[in-house]
């Protein structure tokens, strides 16, 4: 079944196009990477796709779009906002309680984060911000998981274990990524932009080293 579909699309902002002639279509269950140089396009067209499919998408900005103020635990919460009325979420947010916290808490377990739940966002280092973003997303759930450059801000040990837990969790996934190294560990297709284009979709097998190399010079 196809989740997302474009066809000749021209992808920009403001009447600035970005991505030119873009065609692609992405399955239930397929594991995507968009890869390319900073600026080729991977953030344009991952909006784009999120606006295709919002109601069954969740998301990981790439500037995470947490509230610095609140805590782990309530930035995580937020992702299931919609799914209770205003007053169970005011009490929640007052005085935490008991089974949303130990949904949470099993949320942040594989990510690293249980001993941070109730800590300020403000007061985390800039990984474990990132890595609240993706808690975040994997709480909120749905059939999708979009992430731009979600594992950009934290080591390569910690990197596999978000990109393990993202997976684990989501049938479909599609990650805007700058280390294709770490990315073809975890996909089976790379989705190469360059210059305004699609330069290559194919199979993570399919891709030569060459072709990587030349989305980069």
């Amino acid at each position: 079944m196809s989740l997302f579909s474009l066809r000749g699309a021209s992808l920009g902002y403001d009447g600035k196009p970005v991505l030119s002639d873009v065609t692609l279509t992405i399955e239930a269950g397929e594991r995507v990477a968009l890869v390319g140089q900073s600026g080729a396009g991977k953030t344009t067209l991952l909006s784009a796709l999120y606006e295709q499919q919002k109601a069954r998408t969740a998301l990981v900005p790439q500037d995470g779009a947490l509230v610095k103020q609140l805590s782990v635990y309530h930035n995580v919460y937020i992702g299931r906002l919609h799914r209770h009325g205003a007053l169970y979420n005011l009490l929640n947010l007052i005085r935490p309680l008991r089974e949303p916290v130990a949904s949470v808490t099993a949320v942040l377990e594989p990510l690293g984060l249980t001993d941070k739940l109730f800590t300020p966002v403000g007061a985390l280092s800039g990984g474990q911000q990132q890595r609240t973003a993706v808690a975040r997303a994997l709480y909120h759930g749905g059939e999708v998981l979009l992430g731009d450059e979600p594992v950009s801000a934290v080591d390569v040990v910690q990197a596999r274990d978000v990109l393990a837990a993202i997976v684990r969790a989501c049938p479909t996934v599609v990650l805007a990524m700058h280390d294709i190294e770490l990315a073809v560990q975890f996909v089976d297709r790379l989705i190469g932009l360059q210059r305004g284009r699609i330069v290559f979709d194919r199979p993570v097998a399919k891709v030569s080293r060459e072709q990587l190399t030349a989305l980069y010079t």
